[in-house]
């Protein structure tokens, strides 16, 4: 018995004539990003992260633990660009500490009191 190979036609979609976009940090952000980071995991607080680049936005995830649910996530919605702005830094229930318009002034709710070392 010989089998007989057929060679389907290519997937036509609206989204096929282009590549896939990605929402990714720039070198600055993640800069800023990973001081304050290194400024966190230095006090014990933190112990681990994770990046993802999906189509609609960029996640810096924040962890305790390796097997934990992320504490924190920084997130760039560049859609949210013109009206809220498009960084925000999310805790674990969904709920939004910050959001603004520059990364720097997102990333100043980790200076509070209740982030530092006793």
């Amino acid at each position: 018995m010989s089998a007989k190979i057929v060679n389907l036609p290519p997937r036509l979609t609206a989204s096929s004539n282009r590549p896939d976009s990605q929402v990714a940090f720039n070198r600055q952000e993640l800069g800023q990003i990973l001081s304050v980071y290194g400024r966190m995991v230095s006090a014990g607080h933190w112990k681990d992260y994770a990046l993802d680049f999906l189509s609609d936005r960029a996640i810096f995830s924040i962890y305790r633990k390796a097997s934990e649910h992320a504490l924190y996530r920084i997130e760039k919605k560049p859609a949210l660009r013109l009206r809220q702005g498009e960084f925000s830094v999310i805790a674990p229930g969904g709920l939004i500490l910050k959001r603004g318009h520059e990364l720097n002034t997102v990333l100043k709710v980790f200076d509070r009191k209740k982030f530092q070392i006793r």
